[in-house]
């Protein structure tokens, strides 16, 4: 039976597990489940490994970490760490683990598996995505006694706690690790969650069920145990197919739910609308500053100010998204607001292409100077409407005097071989997470993600120096603050929207709640509401 009817039904079959499960038993009959519906099939589905964001929505169920980050509080509380101290040169943190907690195959937690954790995530052979980065400065793991471990850092690093809350470092048992390697691990999965992995069919549906024995809930969830047995992903990437899976009845859950179709939804008494902030960077452009004519910063604030964003985020998102005023989101981090990027103003633009020698020389509408033509490469990803945005802002430029071809890039390979090759004068890409760092990788001048090829001493150091001052917030955000009026001032990047995810639930589900970095739902919350007489 499909429509409403059919939520959160009630199955009779027997799951087996696909993991070695010492002290559990199967789920059988009467089995209250739910379906969400994710929005990307990633490659790898490890996070010990892979890097999407998608991953998680899923995979926050199955692993702990060792602290969690409220996101009410925006404070560290304790997971599966009762407590835990920082050397006041910042470089040991030692955590003092629970003593009470068993992963979903039997295995225990302890100080060992801890260090065999990160062990795996730092094996060069592993090729971790991001886990690894997300360390810092690691020196090394020490088992100080069965229930505390020390993590010592060669120079001290700021976000270190903020990359342990994520699922990224969720601890898995030690035991799965070695049995199946870094192949096959991510078909086989075991962490001490909520909820166990049960099995992943690639490109069609993950599922998970119920740990009966979780016993050790952390703080920011609001109920210690789960209410839902089964949980079962399914693969929604064209974004034209999210709504009809809902009102079909085929999920219960979705993400990412085009505007018009959220609102349409929302609108009609059957489902409920969370419009949930994604901080880290907005959808942005990055300029090449190494290719020319955007090696020049006169042109690259031209096609800033030659862009309407809020024309074009209310075409592509609608009322949900705000207009990014900047190189991070306003949420988590509000006072980019206070140093915006230029709004729209394509008298200056002119002039300031005129300035640059950029003229329309034979009245063709083409700006051209000493005979070579104004052309501009615009590469984005399928992802996030990035080719919707793109199509926006080439005929911004067009109207500037500017020939634009885009290329869509169908995956990160591509978009990363598309980087490589050089021959872009703007590229889509960004990074989501709460603490703002994640700078770095893209304007260091040796950062990973530093597609602008822009490199100045002074961000160098303000970049570097925020990732140390663990010791002083306040200080701490002013490098940051410094960081980003460098990004606008020397207009790296053409800020689109700060993110907003747009999840449609059906009407019936309560309590969906997300965690502090925005995609991850803490489904263990997720309640029903009294069926009707």
């Amino acid at each position: 039976m499909r429509g409403k009817t059919s939520l959160l039904h009630r199955v009779g079959s027997i799951l087996l597990f696909a993991v070695p499960v010492a002290s559990c038993t199967s789920v059988s009959s009467s089995t209250l489940s739910l379906t969400y519906g994710l929005t990307l099939a990633p490659s790898g589905i490890d996070p010990h490994l892979h890097a999407s964001a998608e991953l998680g929505i899923p995979l926050s169920s199955v692993y702990d970490t060792l602290v969690f980050l409220d996101p009410d509080t925006r404070q560290f509380v304790p997971g599966l760490a009762e407590r835990w101290t920082i050397s006041q040169d910042g470089l040991q943190y030692t955590f003092y683990l629970r003593q009470d907690v068993r992963f979903h195959d039997g295995t225990p937690f302890d100080a060992e598996a801890v260090r065999a954790n990160l062990d795996y995530v730092i094996d060069p052979d592993h090729h971790s995505q991001k886990a690894a980065l997300m360390l810092g400065p690691l020196a090394s793991v020490d088992v100080v006694d069965r229930f505390t471990i020390s993590i010592v850092l060669e120079e001290p690093y700021a976000p270190l706690l903020d990359s342990l809350s994520q699922v990224y470092l969720g601890m898995a048992s030690p035991t799965a690790l070695q049995t199946w390697g870094p192949t096959e691990y991510q078909f086989h999965q075991v962490g001490t969650g909520p909820y166990r992995f049960v099995k992943y069919v690639r490109n069609d549906h993950l599922t998970l069920a119920r740990n009966p024995d979780y016993a050790w809930a952390p703080a920011i969830y609001h109920q210690p145990n789960a209410a839902i047995e089964e949980l079962t992903f399914r693969f929604y990437e064209d974004e034209a197919t999210r709504a009809f899976a809902l009102e079909s009845g085929e999920v219960d859950i979705i993400g990412e739910v085009p505007h018009r179709e959220a609102a349409r939804l929302a609108g009609g008494g059957e489902f409920n609308l969370y419009p949930v902030p994604i901080p880290g960077q907005p959808l942005q452009l990055l300029f090449n500053t190494s290719l020319a004519p955007t090696d020049d910063l006169r042109v690259r604030r031209a096609l800033i100010l030659g862009v309407d964003r809020e024309r074009i985020v209310a075409a592509v998102f609608g009322p949900y998204s705000p207009v990014a005023q900047g190189a991070l989101a306003s949420e988590g981090f509000p006072s980019v607001a206070e140093a915006p990027f230029p709004a729209y103003d394509p008298a200056l633009a002119e002039a300031l292409l005129l300035e640059a020698g950029w003229m329309d020389e034979d009245g063709d509408g083409r700006r051209a100077r000493n005979g070579e033509a104004f052309q501009l490469r615009i590469v984005v990803p399928t992802w996030g409407s990035n080719p919707e945005v793109a199509q926006l802002v080439e005929a911004a430029w067009e109207d500037l005097g500017a020939e634009v071809e885009v290329e869509i890039a169908p995956g990160f390979g591509p978009l990363k071989e598309a980087q490589a090759r050089g021959d872009y004068h703007a590229i889509g890409n960004n990074s989501f997470g709460a603490d703002p760092d994640l700078l770095s990788a893209f304007y260091l001048g040796d950062g990973f993600y530093n597609w602008t090829g822009y490199s100045d001493s002074d961000l160098d150091q303000w970049l570097h120096e925020g990732a140390r001052r663990f010791d002083s917030p306040l200080e701490r955000r002013a490098l940051y603050e410094s960081a980003l009026r460098t990004v606008r001032d020397q207009a790296l990047i053409l800020p689109i929207r700060d993110y907003v995810n747009l999840v449609l639930a059906r009407e019936e589900i309560r309590d969906l709640r997300f965690s502090a970095q925005g995609w991850f739902p803490f489904l263990i919350d997720v309640r029903l509401a009294p069926s009707s007489p």
